[in-house]
This record gives structure tokens, sequence and C-alpha cells, in this order.
């Protein structure tokens, strides 16, 4: 393959560049008009243990901010994907056969443990959580009007979804650590205990400051960490 000159690698670049921004730019217009279908779908989990909720829009101009937010957020997740087959597309030309088959799978693997991370978080983790909630401000001693903010409430969900998402990255980090030589399995076995509450304070420490939402996460996080260590090499 010829190679390329840096005049000619800067115009590939731009243009892979400007394809990106002209994609998310169309994927934010997307967002704006389904925002308040995202809005819907990022409430159900508290409006399906709470019946007859209400939330509250505590700014003249929430609404809109919101909608900006989850239009952002949308086209930020839907151009990920792109970004990356884009960053792929630029760097393997210059890459050995062997760095391929290294970054190749990482690239691919990354955004689906997020996915993973971010499904767990909404369909086991939420449900669990706001009913702990609810049921506990339910039981007040007196009587209590409950209304959330959909600002707060949205920051805490989108929070959690990155923290998730971001957690279930380690079998990913682990593996590849293991595969370049810096981490040895049999090192992994040896300090599996402190790994172990490593994930229990990691866990303690990115959640609400509740046992059963740090208990949702470490459980995965251990497993996660076990399935690591299957795919890790042997020697």
């Amino acid at each position: 393959m010829k190679e390329m000159t840096l005049m000619q690698h800067f115009a590939e670049f731009r243009r892979r560049f400007l394809w990106i921004v002209l994609i998310f730019a169309g994927l934010f217009c997307v967002g704006l008009a389904i925002a308040p279908v995202v809005q819907g779908f990022m409430t159900g989990p508290l409006m399906r243990v709470w019946g007859n909720a209400k939330m509250l829009y505590s700014r003249l101009a929430d609404g809109m901010m919101i909608n900006l937010s989850l239009a952002f957020l949308f086209a930020i997740f839907l151009t990920l994907p792109v970004v990356l087959w884009h960053v792929w597309a630029f760097v393997s030309p210059g890459l050995k056969e062997n760095e391929r088959r290294f970054i190749w799978p990482a690239l691919v693997m990354s955004p689906i443990l997020f996915l993973l991370g971010a499904g767990f978080a909404f369909y086991v983790l939420f449900p669990i959580v706001f009913k702990f909630f609810v049921d506990l401000n339910a039981a007040a001693p007196v009587p209590a009007v409950v209304m959330p903010a959909v600002r707060d409430f949205l920051s805490f969900e989108i929070g959690m979804i990155k923290v998730f998402g971001i957690a279930f990255q380690l079998p990913l980090v682990l593996v590849m650590l293991n595969r370049i030589g810096v981490l040895p399995r049999s090192r992994v076995i040896k300090m599996r205990r402190y790994a172990i509450v490593a994930i229990v304070i990691v866990a303690a420490i990115l959640t609400p400051p509740d046992v059963v939402s740090q208990i949702v996460l470490a459980v995965p996080m251990w497993a996660l960490f076990e399935i690591s260590v299957l795919f890790m090499k042997r020697a």
C-alpha cells in the first residue's frame, strides 16, 4: 500500500471528522423530535413502581433544557459506534497484523459491554432501588408529598448508567492487560481476595448510600471479574 503524506493524512482526518459532525448534527435533530418519548422511557422504571406519580419542573426553562440534554445524549450515544469505526478505519492501515487482531476486538467489545452495563442498571437496578425509596418515603411517620425534580431524577439515572457502563469494562481491561503480558493470570488468582474487597469499596463509592444499590453493583462486578479470569492466558 502506498504511504500517504502528512497532508493526505490531514485531509483524510478532516473528511472523517466532518462526517462524524454531520451524523451527530442529524441525530441531534432526531433526538429533539423524540425527546418526549425518550423522557417517558427514562422515567418508566420509576412510574412502574410508583402509582399516580407526579414529577416536578422546578424552573420555567426545565422542559427545554431537558429536551436539549436528552437530544445531546441521544446523539452522543448513537454517534459513538460511528466514531469508533472511523477511528479504526483511520489507524488500521498503519497497524501490524497482530496489532489489528488485538485492537479490533477491543473496539467491538467495549460498546457491547457498556450496553450490557447500562441495560443491567436500567432493567435490574432501577426497579429495585426506586421501589425501595418509594416504600421508604411511604412509610414516613409524618404526611409527606414526594415530587422529585425531573432534572435531578434524570441526572441520577444517567449518572448510574454511566457508572454501570464503565464498571462492565472490567473484563475487557483485565483480559487486555493479560494478553499484553502486564497481568499474569496466576497473579490475578492470588489477588482475588483483595480484588473482591476493592470491588465492594468501589461499589460503595459509586452507588447511592444504600446497601441494595451497593450489592446490585458489587455482585455483577465480582461475576465479571471471575469471567475475566476464565479468558486469561494460563501461561
